[in-house]
Parts: structure tokens; sequence; C-alpha cells
């Protein structure tokens, strides 16, 4: 979910070029080859997972299947590319994929060395630790000396060392390469704990044999904002992959769902509303989108609230509380600009 500083510096060597190259015209490709490549992660549940008919769902996948859907009005017009930690950002950066939705967190390091731009976060998170219930380990401050298992290419690596080195405690790191496998080998004893962003903690136990004998500790270590990402340098797609997460969050503060954005475009008579909808106005021209690109976004993906509670919240197996996730109205910090 994060990436190593170093390695990310040692990639900086290409990032002025990729960024002449990404100058402009991602769009145009998409419209030509006819769909979005996103890349997503290799299965997180409630994130991006593939079933066993390769089927992707995940708070991640309807990112990318809502700028499908306000594209080509057709949210399946979408190919997806499983990536690992390690792998992502250079995909990205050679064109291979169009967004990369991969529960990824904004830092300043990759903001501003990697040739790449953050668009709108679409889940607040933070890092945390599972541990095994037999343990009876209550808090993050009594895993001195615990054997401690991350993914490679993240900065978990750095937060965990930041965490135990701040509260002068001793740990063994065990590193690997893919999240399956650091989940793997905490299941097998080979670690005392696991770590990463807590959405991520509560995905992966649900996979676990006995969910009930993990627990995920109370502390939280970092800030971990997370949202798809694309290309420096192509404005035009920057601002489309942004304002198609922001129509969603102004759409479910006005109430208008999936379910009745039809019936609200017909009858509402509140401007801003109308605009949202493409009733009035043309919204879509700057973006090089028809005028009703928001509603068909909403009414083939749904507004932020749908799109949370099916796949991390109440409706899915996660049932992760919305806290920081909800509208900046109702407890949380989640926040659009208008459209106007």
């Amino acid at each position: 979910m994060k990436s190593n500083v170093c390695k990310l510096f040692a990639m900086a060597a290409v990032t002025a070029a990729i960024s002449t190259a990404a100058a402009a015209g991602t769009l145009d490709d998409v419209k030509a080859k006819g769909f979005v490549q996103c890349g997503v992660s290799q299965g997180v549940p409630g994130f991006s997972n593939a079933d066993d008919k390769g089927n992707w769902t995940g708070i991640d996948v309807d990112a990318c299947r809502a700028v499908a859907a306000a594209i080509f009005n057709d949210p399946q017009k979408v190919k997806f590319t499983p990536l690992s930690a390690k792998e992502r950002f250079t995909a990205l950066q050679s064109g291979e994929i169009d967004i990369l939705s991969r529960n990824t967190t904004w830092t300043y390091t990759r903001d501003v060395a990697l040739g790449l731009d953050f668009t709108a976060t679409n889940f607040y998170d933070g890092q945390g630790f599972i541990v095994h219930k037999e343990l009876g380990v209550k808090s993050a401050l009594d895993l001195d000396g615990a054997t401690v298992c991350t993914e490679q290419g993240t900065t978990t690596e750095l937060n965990m060392a930041d965490f135990f080195r701040k509260h002068k405690m001793s740990y063994v790191p065990v590193i690997v390469q893919k999240a399956d496998e650091a989940v793997a080998a905490y299941a097998s004893g080979r670690c005392d704990v696991f770590t990463t962003d807590k959405s991520g903690l509560a995905a992966w136990r649900t996979k676990m044999k006995n969910p009930k004998d993990n627990i995920i500790l109370p502390e939280t270590i970092s800030k971990e904002p997370l949202g798809p990402v694309v290309r420096h340098g192509d404005n035009q797609w920057k601002d489309l992959v942004t304002w198609v997460m922001f129509v969603q969050v102004n759409a479910e503060e006005m109430g208008i769902s999936s379910k009745n954005v039809a019936q609200i475009k017909a009858d509402s008579k509140d401007p801003s509303v109308r605009r949202l909808l493409g009733a009035e106005g043309d919204m879509g021209k700057d973006l090089g989108l028809s005028a009703d690109w928001a509603y068909n976004v909403i009414a083939k993906v749904g507004n932020y609230g749908e799109e949370f509670d099916r796949n991390v919240g109440k409706d899915s197996p996660l049932d992760l509380p919305r806290g920081l996730n909800n509208l900046w109205n109702n407890g949380g910090i989640m926040y659009a600009p208008p459209v106007r």
C-alpha cells in the first residue's frame, strides 16, 4: 500500500521523459482503444479482488468503473491489470495502465518525485497491527521483541521502523514480496504480527482460517490517504479522474443515488442538481465528455456512500464503519468542491 522511499528515488531518473510523453492525450487513447486499463492489487477483499471467474469487485475497482461510465456510459469497459506493490508505479509510468487504483497512499515523495499525480482520496486509512489472539497482546506497545511480517516495496516497513524506534522497542522484520505471502507467513506462525493499513487487516482477516483468533490492535500509527493515481502532465485526464470521484461525493451529499437519479433528473428544479446531472448547462465539454457524464456515473456505479457500503461497509463482509470516510457534514472528512 505504500512504497520504499529509496526505491522511489531510484526511479526518478526516468520521470522527466515519462512526464513529457504523458503531457496529453490519455482520454483520446482510451476512447480509441475502447476501454480503461486499470492497475489494481493482486487481491485485497473490498478494494480489488477477483472471484474464480475473473470478475473484479472492490472500491478501487469501482473507481475505474466510474471513469468508464463517465467516458463510455458503460462501467464494464475496463480491463484490469493485477500489480504487486513493487511494480505498480512502473506500470503507470510506462503507460501499461491508464489509472493506478490500488489502495495506494498519497505521500510527498510519490507526488513530487515519480512523475505521477494523485487525484481524489477515495479511502482515508491508517496503518495498524494484527496479532494472534493466543499471544494475549492488547496493545501495539506490548510488541517489544515481536517478529513482524509485511510486504516488500511499501513504506509500511518505514512506518513500522519509526514506530518501534519511537517507543524504544526491538522487533524482527520479515519482509516478503507479496501481501498474500506476508499473510501466509503470519498465519503459519512464522511471525507474531502482520502489519498493513487497517482496512487491509480487516480484509485479510476475512480470508484467515479462524478470523476470530486474530486481533486488530487499537493503535493507528500513520496517515494513509488512498486513491487513484495518474501520470503527471495530462491535466485533462487528471481532472476527469478527480471529478468522477467528486461528483459521487456531491451526489451522496445531495441525496442522489443510483436508485433515484433518473427521477431526480426529471423532476428537480434545484439548479445545482440540474447542473450535476446534465439537465442544464454543459459541464462535460471541458473534460471531453457528454453533458450527462455525471448522471451516467451515478446511475451505473452509484454515489460514494453506495460504493463504500457494498464494498467495505455495512453491506460487505468487512463491515467497516464509515469513520473518517463519512461525509464532512456527518462526522467525517469526505468533502468535494461544488459542481458549478
